[in-house]
């Protein structure tokens, strides 16, 4: 099993790579994980939406390269269903009964994702309707992956 968390930008913050690197360091016993950065767009304070749209347009050409044919797609979006996390280790785990052998989670740049990144997504995910910093978001979904994996095996985490 192989799971990539495809992101645009860095982590910047040292707390937040400590907390991505505990996670990393979990998930280990479950899969085998791929974390990927794509570079961001400088965003100008007031950008025009011809621009906006031109930023989520590079960023998405950048994403769209690094994800495989054969790859099941995950993107965040806040406009994705919302599950609990039971609900979505029994989704994976009955993807992977299926076949599906790589996940990619994608978690856009701060304008989001382009419309062709949504439309390679397999299936869209929300955490919530709230918008979270990307570089949180990051820790909050592998630690999600995490529990979904404990489930999985039925073993103590989730409570």
């Amino acid at each position: 099993m192989k799971v990539t968390i495809l992101c645009v930008g860095k982590v910047k913050e040292h707390y937040l790579a400590d907390g991505i690197r505990e996670y990393a360091k979990r998930l280990s016993a479950f899969c085998t994980l791929d974390l990927v950065e794509v570079p961001d767009e400088k965003t100008p304070d007031g950008a025009p939406a011809a621009e906006e749209d031109a930023i989520r347009h590079k960023e998405g050409q950048r994403i769209l390269a690094k994800i495989p044919d054969r790859a099941f797609v995950i993107t965040l979006e806040i406009g994705g269903e919302m599950t609990d996390s039971v609900a979505l280790s029994k989704k994976l785990q009955k993807l992977m009964t299926g076949g599906a052998s790589h996940f990619v989670f994608v978690i856009g740049g701060s304008l989001g994702l382009s419309p062709e990144v949504r439309n390679r997504s397999d299936y869209a995910l929300s955490f919530s309707r709230m918008t979270f910093p990307h570089q949180l978001m990051r820790l909050i979904l592998l630690e999600q992956i995490y529990r979904c994996f404990k489930i999985m095996n039925h073993e103590p985490y989730h409570k």
